[in-house]
């Protein structure tokens, strides 16, 4: 189960940090990553961490989202800051055997729209 939360409404320019609660995949024992949508568009890939512990992002947010777990509560956080326009999705977590394309697991989703 994969439960993410801390989505909401945002101006360009600003930050939030999702999380996502995953039980009961240990996060150190399985690859995790963040992914989002937007209607009528293929899932995207946004970063993931690979079991050796490197981070992966696609290149629209490098240098403004970064990925970490904390093991004790075995969750996944996503921190967005600079956030743009282009930004707006629903926002899903995965977990197991995940690169830029898939993870095995999903969460549900939490939304994130970032306005002018």
């Amino acid at each position: 189960q994969l439960e993410e939360s801390g989505g909401g409404s945002v101006q360009a320019g600003g930050s939030l940090r999702l999380s996502c609660a995953i039980s009961p995949l240990p996060v150190t024992r399985n690859s995790v990553g963040w992914f989002r949508q937007v209607p009528g568009k293929e899932r995207e890939g946004v970063g993931f961490v690979a079991l050796n512990g490197s981070t992966t992002y696609v290149d629209s947010v490098k240098g403004r989202f970064t990925i970490s777990k904390d093991v004790a509560k075995n969750v996944l956080y996503l921190q967005m800051n600079s956030l743009e326009n282009e930004d707006t999705a629903m926002y899903y977590c995965g977990a197991r055997h995940c690169s830029l394309l898939r993870c095995d697991f999903w969460g549900q989703g939490t939304q994130v729209t970032v306005s002018s």
